[in-house]
């Protein structure tokens, strides 16, 4: 990703409301579910990775979690969650960083949560910058959330191409060291009244971390 990405979705969040976004859902539900079935404590940190705008940091806080990080390439996305949530969400840590440079602090996180950013990574070494942070900020033992548009999803999405994935090729991704928990299909139906199909895959890992 490059200045160019960070401009193209502070320039999409400035221009609609986050709301008529193709991306927005009303309610995070298979998130939340997918979360739990994680067995993620209250006092464990989660990664959510570009949750800007979304209302998933919203949830969680009412369910009790109190570690959250919320990273996105827009601080106009991000400008949006912190005006709706107001000063009370002292739990959350809001990043504005390109997945693909950003180095987490090392063995933190317990649960990482990718809805819809994976797959705009469309060049090899971008994707391998997102597992090098992957790898590096994820604890032993933790969990992966990653949602992706499956091989019968649009081609592109929000003005940009994306790659889609069969559940087999997701796991080819991660590669051995994570093991698959879950796996769920989803239609995913837009503001705009669209359909877009996805792959949800809950991933245990199960191999140590990496040095930056």
């Amino acid at each position: 990703m490059t200045e160019t990405a960070r401009e193209h979705w502070d320039q999409a969040y400035a221009g609609k409301p986050a709301t008529r976004a193709s991306r927005r859902q009303s309610d995070p539900l298979l998130s939340l579910s997918v979360i739990s079935a994680a067995g993620v404590a209250a006092d464990d940190a989660i990664a959510d990775i570009g949750g800007g705008a979304s209302n998933l940091i919203d949830r969680l806080l009412c369910e009790g979690w109190h570690r959250l990080s919320v990273l996105d390439v827009s601080s106009e996305a991000l400008g949006v969650a912190k005006r709706r949530l107001g000063e009370r969400p002292q739990a959350v840590t809001r990043l504005v960083e390109d997945i693909t440079s950003w180095l987490p602090p090392q063995d933190t996180f317990s649960l990482w949560h990718d809805r819809a950013v994976f797959h705009f990574l469309v060049e090899e070494n971008d994707r391998s910058a997102y597992l090098r942070a992957l790898r590096l900020g994820l604890r032993s033992d933790s969990h992966v959330v990653l949602a992706t548009f499956a091989l019968t999803g649009p081609e592109r999405c929000s003005g940009l191409p994306v790659r889609r994935y069969s559940p087999a090729t997701l796991q080819d991704v991660l590669g051995a060291g994570f093991k698959l928990a879950r796996a769920q299909p989803e239609t995913h139906l837009t503001p705009a009244g669209a359909t877009q199909d996805f792959n949800w895959r809950l991933f245990r890992k199960t191999g140590g971390g990496e040095q930056a």
